[in-house]
């Protein structure tokens, strides 16, 4: 079972680095349609200094902070119980498994790009992010805690959002000049982290659907009908965030149109890329 704040942290970070990408990719391309190429990162152009990797210390310290909450503080450093793992804790382990992951990732790619010990191309770093990706989906799907009826329907929701951004990160390495996929690996990510967003204020706060409550570590709904209204009510949220994204992204790609289009063949010296 989770919780509001174990829902928005990782969710906070999904949504920074998912917006990010979004208009990042929406710059890149209309600034240099004939010399787009996709990035797994993006630095912040116009700056040479360690503010340039902002991203990339997002990813590191925000899985960082939350992999110590799951790992060191929910446990109470209490790791083992008469010789084998604490079964009351295997939720945050199987947690800290998949947020190591992303830490690993995103220290893979500042070593990239700051040195010289493993000079990756950029999609190798896509397949090492679709890793990670992939563990936060078997995470999901083979989870210990088991997720059932209205809470179930919100994690095999979020599963599915997973499994975009799963494709979305591979398509990045198999295709590099794609601006579609490298815009679809932003709207999956931001979709990801709204979805983590709604599920803790529904699950965990005020928007719990009518004639379902949380009792003790469980989502209990009165009836059948009510457990199927709130999964119905899950589907309209879902649309609901998808239609706010898609519109965010042409209202973003109209903004940039009128502002970047071009921008490197009229002005050589901005550096757009980073």
């Amino acid at each position: 079972m989770g919780s509001f704040k174990g829902h928005v942290l990782p969710g906070t970070l999904f949504l920074f680095v998912g917006v990010w990408h979004i208009w990042s990719a929406i710059v890149r391309y209309l600034s240099n349609p004939k010399l787009f190429k996709v990035r797994v990162w993006n630095p912040v152009p116009g700056i040479n200094g360690e503010l340039k990797y902002l991203e990339l210390y997002v990813i590191v310290i925000g899985t960082f902070i939350d992999l110590c909450v799951e790992f060191l503080y929910a446990t109470h450093l209490k790791f083992f119980v008469r010789g084998i793992l604490n079964p009351r804790h295997m939720n945050n382990f199987e947690h800290s498994g998949m947020l190591l992951m992303f830490f690993i990732f995103g220290i893979t790619v500042l070593l990239t790009e700051k040195t010289s010990i493993i000079p990756l191309p950029d999609g190798a770093l896509c397949l090492i992010s679709s890793t990670a990706f992939c563990a936060e989906y078997f995470l999901f799907y083979f989870h210990s805690t088991t997720h059932k009826g209205l809470e179930g329907y919100y994690h095999l929701i979020l599963v599915l959002l997973i499994g975009l951004c799963i494709m979305a990160t591979i398509g990045g390495a198999l295709m590099p000049t794609s601006f579609p996929i490298d815009l679809c690996n932003g709207i999956s990510t931001t979709l990801q982290g709204l979805w983590f967003y709604q599920t803790a204020f529904t699950l965990y706060g005020p928007m719990m659907p009518h004639g379902c409550e949380l009792k003790g570590d469980e989502i209990i709904c009165r009836t059948e009908d009510n457990e199927v209204r709130g999964e119905l009510f899950a589907n309209v949220q879902l649309f609901a965030l998808i239609f706010i994204v898609l519109s965010g992204v042409v209202g973003a790609y109209i903004f940039a149109a009128s502002r970047y289009r071009g921008l490197e063949n009229r002005d050589s010296h901005v550096p757009i890329d980073g």
